[in-house]
């Protein structure tokens, strides 16, 4: 098919429509996009011969938010996605809700969700380790984001069963991240943006604080582009597993990659060498408990195991190590990628019985199961005889008490460490079933630190035309610990201030 002149392509543009989701109702509208803006789609062979306003590297959440902002203030955006087409997104992709603060009800939101509310959770998963100035942005920020995303064709869907504890705080995607990422894409499409998959930066260039220009592989071939502003959205260094080993030790071998298999951290270290100012503890991660059948890489949400808050959880030597109850599952599940972590071999064991199996999320790959405890100890490779004690020690510290599976019901144990301090229900009605677990390492937290506007920090001040959203910056929110849908939190807001920003740089 041969290329449109461009007086073709804007006769075309006059009738082109987008289906848009506002206040929960579809309605279509036209978007005259040549009549009121350039359009600025190049063929990838041009790349180096443009003079972008805006490169954005990266192609999640975050990347998509700040591109289709600058695209939106007429600027000629390209985006670099080091993934192939069918993986673009990112973690963006594996995500399947956004946490928003409200006033009142939002979209399928329920009730209300305060500033105050929201930051204290926050500091609960932290504990304090966060930019205060910069975390209360992006709650602030998160209110007006959700209409943004509706306007950009992001459909969001009531809580389902499971997850209604969730429905006053979390905002769940229809069709999960997938179909956010592809909407956004839809979205940067009609405006304009240049996407290149398979585009791996290799090199950032940087003269007297200023980028200058970029090297980047794209479909085996190195092509340097230059732009008037680099926005920086290549999430962390998860995948480079030599980085992770670097930071954690040689056990880090043994974790999993439960996010995208494509943020090696390339972009992250080459700033960093330019004497970039970091953020962020390079042991700190979101790290989630998976099932230790997984994937090595990119298994995504559906490993995650949610079983833990019902269960026993023991080392390979058939011992607990942790309080299984501490909190609700959504403020305490990425705790458990850590403790994980400093198990022997990196491996635990949760232990439920018949009574637990429907109060949780129905895992990827189904449970070992068996009559017996002894029975299940054999198939999980377990010492039997240890596992029975430690489960008996268990049940005898059991009490009495109403059990309210979607709250916190204060059912504890008595003269046991370490304690359970809720749900704690004897193990004792067979079937007995048990999961494997690993530590599923979603993104790392050292990053890149930036100020209120997204711009970098460097040797000299701020870099004059370098901004940066998402996990390549989170580390300056997340010190430590997890909230669920916070991330997808500060690469939308984040991202919307890095691309509205960079289009005002002269």
């Amino acid at each position: 098919m041969r290329r449109l002149f461009p007086i073709e392509q804007a006769f075309l543009a006059q009738t082109r429509w987008k289906r848009t989701a506002r206040s929960g109702k579809d309605r279509w509208e036209i978007r005259r996009l040549f009549l009121l803006r350039p359009h600025w789609s190049a063929e990838l062979t041009d790349l180096d011969a443009i003079d972008w306003d805006v490169v954005i590297v990266g192609g999640g959440n975050a990347a998509l938010c700040a591109a289709i902002e600058a695209a939106e203030a007429d600027a000629r955006v390209l985006i670099l996605e080091a993934a192939p087409k069918p993986y673009r997104g990112g973690n963006s992709r594996h995500t399947r809700n956004f946490r928003c603060m409200h006033r009142g009800p939002l979209s399928v939101l329920t009730g209300a969700y305060g500033e105050d509310e929201y930051f204290d959770d926050l500091m609960l998963v932290t504990k304090g380790k966060t930019d205060e100035g910069l975390a209360r942005l992006a709650i602030r920020s998160s209110e007006d984001c959700l209409p943004w995303m509706e306007s950009h064709g992001v459909v969001f869907q009531p809580s389902l069963s499971g997850t209604l504890s969730l429905s006053r705080t979390n905002a769940f995607f229809l069709g999960g991240g997938k179909a956010l990422v592809n909407a956004y894409y839809n979205a940067a499409e009609d405006l304009g943006v240049t996407v290149a998959y398979d585009a791996e930066v290799t090199q950032i260039e940087i003269e007297e604080n200023r980028f200058a220009g970029l090297t980047a592989v794209i479909s085996d071939a190195e092509t340097r582009i230059e732009g008037r502003a680099l926005v920086l959205a290549s999430g962390g260094f998860q995948a480079d597993l030599d980085w992770l080993a670097r930071a954690w030790g040689p056990s880090a071998k043994n974790f999993l990659i439960r996010g995208t298999p494509y943020n090696r951290g390339v972009p992250l270290r080459t700033m960093l060498d330019h004497g970039a100012d970091s953020v962020g503890d390079p042991t700190q991660c979101h790290a989630v408990a998976i099932d230790g059948r997984a994937a090595k890489f990119d298994g995504g949400i559906v490993t995650r195991l949610d079983c833990v808050p019902f269960s026993v959880v023991v080392n390979r030597d058939g011992e607990r190590f942790y309080d299984e109850g501490e909190d609700v599952w959504p403020k305490r599940y990425a705790i458990w990628g850590r403790l994980v972590a400093a198990q022997p071999d990196q491996v635990a064991y949760a232990i439920i019985d018949s009574r637990a199996i429907d109060l949780f999320m129905p895992s990827v790959y189904p449970p070992e199961t068996a009559d017996t405890l002894e029975g299940l100890a054999q198939k999980m490779g377990l010492p039997a005889h240890r596992l029975r004690e430690t489960v008996d020690a268990f049940n005898a510290a059991c009490r009495e008490g109403e059990f309210h599976p979607t709250e916190l019901d204060g059912l504890a144990t008595e003269g046991i460490e370490p304690p359970k301090t809720n749900w704690a229900r004897p193990i004792a009605e067979p079937p007995f079933y048990g999961y494997s677990l690993r530590p599923g390492v979603t993104f790392t937290y050292l990053g890149l630190k930036i100020d209120e506007t997204a711009r970098v920090s460097g040797p000299s001040g701020r870099f004059e035309n370098i901004w940066a959203a998402g996990e390549i910056m989170a580390g300056s929110i997340l010190g430590q610990g997890y909230l669920a849908g916070f991330g997808m939190t500060i690469g939308t807001v984040f991202g919307r201030i890095a691309g509205q920003e960079a289009v005002k740089h002269d």
